[in-house]
């Protein structure tokens, strides 16, 4: 492995898909492009970049943000339901006998 590169992963999961891929990028590599290397947009159809939102180990990061070695790239689908409205809810249901 040459010193210019390291390695990171790219990962994206859904209810039908699973994807997990760890590959060789040069130093300077931006999040985007590493997502356009992976292939994952390729794999998993129906995948809008523009509609996602990405991150580097759960915290939410700008495509621009440009790697480190043994980062992990995550691809977040949207919510289905806003967590704090669910916990309202269930909060108001009568207690279970």
């Amino acid at each position: 492995m040459a010193a210019d590169t390291f390695t990171i992963q790219v990962c994206y999961a859904s209810d039908a898909v699973q994807f997990l891929r760890a590959l060789q990028v040069p130093a300077g590599t931006t999040l985007e492009q590493a997502i356009g290397l992976s292939g994952v947009l390729d794999e998993v159809p129906g995948l809008d970049l523009s509609q996602l939102q990405t991150g580097i180990y759960a915290k939410k990061k700008p495509l621009d943000t440009v790697l480190r070695a043994r980062d992990r790239i995550e691809l977040y689908r949207p919510l289905i339901a806003d967590p704090k409205h669910a916990r309202r809810r269930r909060k108001a249901r009568p207690a279970a006998e």
